[in-house]
């Protein structure tokens, strides 16, 4: 069986079974869907670089518009 057809039958699943079996279901799964990402120390650095180089003008910025016309070509 494919993920994808795995997914779908959970959800389907997940739709109409009772409160209980949800809970339970949430109470094996809770850490990792609360569990946030960390950046790493070496992400944080490049982060920096990078907002430097914008607030000194240095890199090229887009406005969400102009990104979203690059991404989808629309």
């Amino acid at each position: 069986m494919t993920i994808t057809a795995i997914r779908k039958k959970l959800i389907d699943y997940l739709a109409d079974a009772d409160a209980d079996k949800v809970k339970a279901i949430y109470t094996l799964l809770e850490n990792e869907i609360e569990e946030q990402y960390e950046l790493t120390e070496e992400q944080f650095e490049i982060l920096d670089r990078e907002r430097e180089l914008h607030l000194n003008g240095l890199s090229k910025s887009y406005s969400r518009q102009e990104a979203r016309l690059l991404v989808t070509g629309k």
